[in-house]
């Protein structure tokens, strides 16, 4: 993502099971399951996808190649008409149904980027099933007659956690140098292509697949300028995929980008991206400069249809008639384009990812849509100006047989459901097992504690001036909300008393009233980690507490770390705890619809479908609520935060969704709507908030 476009494009460890277990035994006991991030189930078509055919002396001559500064497909020439559509912001379910949908809007082409965090969430652990089975969603391509752009990083940007980059990454130690020749870096990613390349051979045009070309890094030009890094990632891409595959990179389109970001090799090519609205053909010129001769077709790799949108933000909107005018300067003169993109998706559980502006607290966390104002929206619906206005142009210039429009999935509305306030979050502090629990002098970020995702509650003690006290806290990521409680004589009620809210764009310090503890006062720290920043020289972005902790200005030692897990993205709980421990929590607990207190809580809901006919997408409206998680069925369909906005619903798609009760979940941070109720609504809705918020003044 060329983020130098934005103005011009858009006006504006083991034991970390045991809790999840617990939640998981105490909610089936009420009626409702606790969500994990379960591995999504497989694509049901895989059966019927072809295999990659095989590499007979006929299927020896498919080449995908450049010559004469133009694509060629075997003995005829190509232009790329594509699109990015990302596997992993969509249901396996929903593949085939989106693919068919820029099919119809003339593309022969898909680009996809390949997050490395999603199929290695643990050092060593790969993962490639459920909504990571990547393979399938590539002979799925082929079984539509789209070819494929493969970006497979190792980072990749694309509004995602980290760039990509797993989490892990970041506890490493000595600290590794990320998008360098770092030796230690190197090894790893050579030991994730090492496991990932040999999957995409067979895939290749010239193996008898679809996929036509590769890219190095990304936007590489716009971050760094260490050639002997870009080398390394060529000699090993080349050493699984041998020279019969286009390598590329993408850079912005400017001399000082591509100088930058090009492999100075013959074999790989040098695309560029560049705002919608630009005049392409003197960069597509200054492209030329940049790569062998005769080996430049004009390729704009991120045509951009809209824009990325953050919390706190009005949400982006371009116009429709200018986006379509835009492309057809291209294609018009046999220039290639890849939408970006085609078809956003949803960045579900935890993998939002955020950027800064030129400091690093000036933090701008994306939304859980990445509807992107696409012509294929979020929910796959694609009666929209923009879908109909590039499918007018694309027509004019595409080869592809002309196909049937699909027509818009159903939506339904199942209306009002009432949620019940189970489990506070010192009920969760006192159910996570001890073993979980880390202590040190001063406190450590969320990687280094083993914990990648989600929150983390720092526990000390002080002792109490009649004057009250003064906390600040240097550097937080991302959100700190701080309470106190007279812990030993609150044991028994479990009250937590909310004192105030410290953020990484404010980093307030938080006035801390005197206490009437019997002895010191306990003080309870939730970081909430709300997505780690994926472009430009922050991206070294670790979650938690990163500094010392003052109190009147005195560094406060003697902390405990107790993770509040919920799993992301192809995770499965290990469930090892016992059965009789799980029961004695759950008959301790108060359940209670009060919410005049502001601490953080589980709530639990449900709401019935009669049939599988009855079964549609639908949306969860959270107007009303304040911060939080959300999961249907045990799915994290990732943040909410309507009081800042501008996304009110969160999109679930129906295959989450099954004939009877359907259980919502969410771990709601701040204020509760006063009715408890939830909403299920059949639209989406980006109205919330304010446009002069918080996030947007940083």
């Amino acid at each position: 993502m060329l983020r130098g476009t934005m103005a011009k494009i858009s006006r504006p460890s083991t034991g970390r099971h045991h809790l999840a277990f617990v939640l998981l035994l105490f909610l089936v006991a009420v009626g409702i399951c606790v969500p994990v991030f379960a591995l999504l189930p497989s694509l049901s078509s895989h059966q019927s996808l072809p295999p990659a055919l095989p590499r007979d002396e006929k299927m020896m001559s498919r080449k995908f190649y450049i010559k004469d500064d133009m694509f060629w497909k075997g003995e005829n020439p190509f232009q790329i008409i594509g699109g990015d559509l990302h596997y992993f912001r969509v249901l396996p379910e929903y593949w085939e149904d989106r693919l068919m949908r820029a099919k119809a809007l003339g593309l022969n082409t898909i680009q996809t980027y390949v997050p490395w965090n999603l199929h290695e969430p643990k050092p060593g652990k790969m993962v490639f099933q459920g909504i990571a089975d990547l393979v399938s969603f590539i002979k799925l391509c082929q079984k539509l007659d789209l070819l494929v752009m493969l970006r497979a990083g190792p980072y990749i940007c694309g509004e995602w956690d980290l760039g990509g980059f797993p989490a892990w990454l970041l506890a490493v130690k000595p600290p590794l140098k990320l998008r360098a020749a770092d030796p230690a870096y190197l090894k790893l990613v050579e030991r994730w292509w090492n496991v990932l390349l040999p999957k995409i051979f067979p895939l290749l045009y010239s193996n008898g697949g679809p996929v036509i070309m590769v890219q190095i890094e990304n936007e590489y030009g716009s971050y760094g300028n260490d050639k002997a890094y870009l080398r390394n990632l060529v000699t090993m891409a080349t050493g699984h995929l041998g020279n019969d595959i286009i390598l590329y990179t993408t850079d912005g389109g400017t001399r000082e980008t591509l100088e930058k970001g090009n492999a100075p090799l013959y074999d790989v090519y040098s695309a560029v991206d560049f705002s919608t609205g630009d005049d392409p053909w003197p960069i597509f010129e200054l492209q030329k400069k940049f790569n062998a001769p005769g080996r430049s077709p004009p390729l704009s790799s991120e045509f951009y249809t809209g824009w990325l949108t953050h919390w706190g933000e009005k949400i982006a909107k371009t116009d429709a008639e200018f986006t379509a005018a835009s492309l057809e300067k291209i294609l018009s003169r046999n220039g290639s384009a890849v939408l970006y993109m085609v078809h956003g998706g949803t960045n579900f559980g935890f993998y939002s990812g955020a950027n800064t502006g030129s400091e690093e607290f000036d933090y701008k966390p994306d939304l859980t849509s990445y509807d992107y104002d696409a012509p294929i929206k979020e929910s796959g619906e694609i009666d929209n100006p923009k879908f109909k206005a590039l499918q007018r142009v694309i027509k004019k210039y595409s080869a592809a047989p002309h196909t049937t429009t699909p027509s818009n999935t159903k939506r339904k509305a199942y209306g009002p459901i009432k949620m019940q306030r189970k489990i506070s979050l010192f009920d969760l502090m006192s159910m996570t097992d001890p073993v979980d629990v880390i202590t040190s002098t001063n406190p450590i970020s969320m990687e280094s504690a083993g914990q990648m995702f989600g929150f983390l509650v720092y526990e000390s003690s002080y002792i109490s001036k009649k004057s009250g006290n003064i906390l600040r806290i240097p550097k937080v990521h991302d959100r700190a909300q701080v309470f106190v409680s007279c812990l030993s004589q609150d044991v028994d009620g479990g009250v937590l008393r909310y004192i105030g809210t410290t953020e990484r764009w404010n980093n307030q310090p938080v006035s801390i009233p005197t206490t009437e503890c019997a002895s010191n006062t306990s003080l309870f720290i939730l970081v909430e980690n709300m997505g780690r920043v994926n472009y430009g020289p922050y991206i070294f972005d670790e979650k938690g507490i990163l500094s010392p902790v003052y109190l009147d200005g005195e560094i406060l030692h003697g902390w405990k770390m107790i993770p509040i897990p919920f799993h992301n993205l192809n995770q499965m709980p290990h469930f090892s705890f016992k059965m009789q421990h799980a029961k004695k929590s759950s008959e301790n607990l108060e359940v209670t619809n009060d919410v005049g207190q502001k601490e953080p809580a589980l709530f639990a809901g449900e709401f019935s479908i009669n049939s599988v006919e009855e079964i549609k997408d639908t949306y969860l409206s959270f107007n009303g609520w304040g911060k939080g998680v959300a999961f249907v069925n045990k799915f994290n369909i990732g943040r909410y935060w309507p009081s800042v906005g501008p996304q009110c619903n969160l999109y679930v798609p129906a295959p989450l969704l099954k004939p009877g009760r359907n259980s919502v979940v969410i771990f709601e941070l701040e204020s509760p709507h006063v009715d408890l109720l939830l909403r299920s609504v059949d639209q989406e809705d980006f109205t919330c908030g304010s446009n002069y918020s918080k996030v947007n003044q940083l």
